[in-house]
């Protein structure tokens, strides 16, 4: 009787993840949609569904629409709504994975620095050595700074002592102040008509979001996400502690490296293509956790589907709050992730008492 109750039990967890699954698919293609069609020029959404199709199967529907609006949806629009996608979805599982292996709800890409890093590695690509290695140089010298601030942040709380969860947040808050004054730096001696772009990048956008671009981001979602997924029993044991993992087989102090090298990896890539977006990575594990639970096996897949509708959204209110203006995204993701942190902050304090 326990076996056939254990198994139904089973059956409607499958089918409760297979509805949210469902509806997160569901909810994430409207999301697109409704990025192609908002901004300076509004396209009606059944216009964008009509020129997405005909893009896909030529003639299925007759052309009501004018060239001009098939550009903006094909050249524009589509490929800035999947940047916005993947680089949500990658930030979010990063975060998710950071904050199982420091077992610290407030870790992120961004509070870690590795976020910084990443920028000072790009901004010495744009502005210093150039584009010596063709498109991939600035994703590679991303990820080289994303993996220095990464050793560096190990390095700090090492040499200070400092290994409990709540100081390797603290470490890398200061690592990221150092490595953004080393950018700043950067910028001052670089070309001064450069600079105005880089600056405006530093603060978060997708307005430079082309299709050759888009291999990058969703290769490295494709190649790191799979494998945090193989290890979402290995995150679980984390969260618990380093002994319980070290019980279990689990070689902690690799696991936790790897981990942060590919965090960097997938971060650097995502800040060379969309500059620093802060807080993806903070909320949407949190709300991923809340919605699925605990299991990482399923709030990874979870915070990838909600990272990438949260920042789709995002882009969406940074194209329509101020048009004709493009407001950087990373304004947006700041507000709403700066009010997140708060209330976060404000239920551990209450749970602690």
């Amino acid at each position: 009787m326990s076996l056939l109750t254990a198994k139904s039990a089973g059956l409607r967890r499958l089918r409760g993840n297979g509805v949210l699954l469902l509806a997160g698919v569901l909810v994430l293609a409207i999301s697109i949609v409704a990025a192609i069609g908002a901004g300076a020029v509004p396209i009606p959404g059944s216009t964008v569904f009509k020129v997405l199709v005909n893009g896909v199967v030529p003639g299925y529907f007759d052309v009501d629409w004018s060239k001009g609006r098939e550009a903006i949806v094909w050249e524009i629009r589509f490929p800035r709504a999947l940047l916005a996608g993947f680089v949500g979805a990658g930030l979010a599982v990063v975060g998710a994975a950071l904050q199982s292996v420091t077992r610290n709800p407030l870790a992120d890409p961004h509070l870690l620095g590795i976020s910084s890093g990443a920028a000072a590695g790009a901004i010495l690509a744009l502005l210093h050595t150039g584009l010596f290695l063709g498109l991939m140089t600035v994703p590679l010298m991303a990820f080289a700074g994303a993996l220095a601030a990464t050793f560096l942040v190990l390095g700090v709380t090492r040499f200070a002592s400092a290994t409990s969860a709540d100081r390797l947040v603290l470490a890398g808050v200061a690592v990221s102040f150092i490595i953004m004054a080393i950018a700043n730096i950067l910028i001052f001696l670089g070309d001064p008509r450069a600079t105005h772009t880089v600056v405006f990048w530093m603060l978060g956008g997708l307005g430079l979001a082309q299709w050759a671009q888009l291999p990058f981001p969703l290769g490295i979602l494709l190649l790191v996400a799979p494998y945090f997924l193989l290890r979402s029993a290995d995150l679980n044991a984390m969260t618990i502690g380093d002994e319980t993992a070290s019980t279990l087989g689990i070689p902690v102090a690799r696991f936790r490296l790897t981990v942060f090298v590919l965090g960097a990896l997938i971060t650097g890539v995502m800040v060379a293509f969309s500059g620093i977006i802060g807080f993806v990575g903070l909320m949407v594990p949190h709300i991923a956790r809340f919605l699925v639970g605990g299991n990482y096996s399923r709030v990874l897949p979870a915070s990838m589907m909600l990272g990438a509708i949260f920042l789709i959204w995002a882009d969406i209110i940074a194209r329509t709050l101020l048009s004709p203006e493009d407001m950087p995204i990373g304004i947006v993701t700041g507000l709403i992730g700066g009010i997140f942190f708060v209330l976060l902050l404000r239920s551990r304090t209450g749970q602690a008492h």
